[in-house]
């Protein structure tokens, strides 16, 4: 590859994880946000988020765009063309995520006013893990960082133990008082869709073990797709 067109290709490849690190940064925020707005009923705050989706989902697709161009003009081989066929695959994880949190808000809204069934502790430990993991996984992809890639996923157990904390609590209290049914319910999906965001983290961490090594690997985890509404 002659020396102009590789440090262009250097260049393309910068700004695109640029690019993700950005949309990371904002997705990270809408998890931590919703589950904020859940806490506190800021039906103002709840709304924000949700429509903030829009833009979400608009820097993937732009993302995807200049990647693919990159792609097609470029010609990379080898470690560059799995960093950007990563890059749109990761991409695409982010703007999950953001479903996940709109969810949420969604939900924040719907309660309303409504108080909790009870303080809620769990939910948002496991929206900081989440973030937490989301933020240092995408360091890893950007810097190359195997052995961070590897370990991130053993951190979902500590995801995974909270969700099977918060579905015991909130049988018991559907069991005690059918009232609590409905705002059960919701708080259970919340629950769900955090456990889901940090399903996909562990798919970012793959990618990066692919874009570095060319081994596709999975790690153990549950898959379910569904999601709140």
């Amino acid at each position: 590859m002659a020396r102009e067109t590789r440090e262009t290709l250097d260049s393309k490849i910068r700004d695109l994880n640029d690019a993700i690190l950005e949309l990371g940064g904002i997705v990270e925020k809408a998890v931590l946000g919703c589950v904020k707005s859940l806490v506190e009923r800021d039906l103002e705050y709840a709304k924000v988020l949700y429509d903030q989706d829009n833009q979400i989902n608009e820097r993937r697709y732009e993302i995807e765009r200049k990647a693919l161009i990159t792609v097609a003009t470029q010609q990379p081989m080898a470690t560059d063309l799995r960093r950007l066929s990563s890059i749109i695959d990761i991409a695409g994880e982010l703007e999950r995520i953001g479903d996940y949190a709109k969810g949420i808000a969604r939900i924040a809204m719907r309660l309303g006013d409504q108080p909790p069934l009870k303080q809620l502790v769990n939910i948002p430990k496991m929206a900081e893990i989440t973030a937490d993991m989301l933020h240092r996984a995408l360091n890893a992809f950007v810097e190359l960082d195997k052995q961070t890639a590897l370990s991130i996923p053993k951190e979902d157990d500590q995801v995974d133990l909270l969700y099977n904390m918060i579905y015991q609590d909130l049988l018991e209290l559907m069991i005690s008082d059918r009232e609590n049914i409905d705002r059960a319910t919701f708080h259970l999906w919340v629950a769900h869709n955090l456990e889901r965001a940090a399903d996909r983290v562990t798919n970012i961490c793959e990618r990066t073990i692919f874009t570095i090594t060319g081994d596709l690997i999975e790690f153990d985890r549950t898959d379910d797709e569904t999601e709140a509404f």
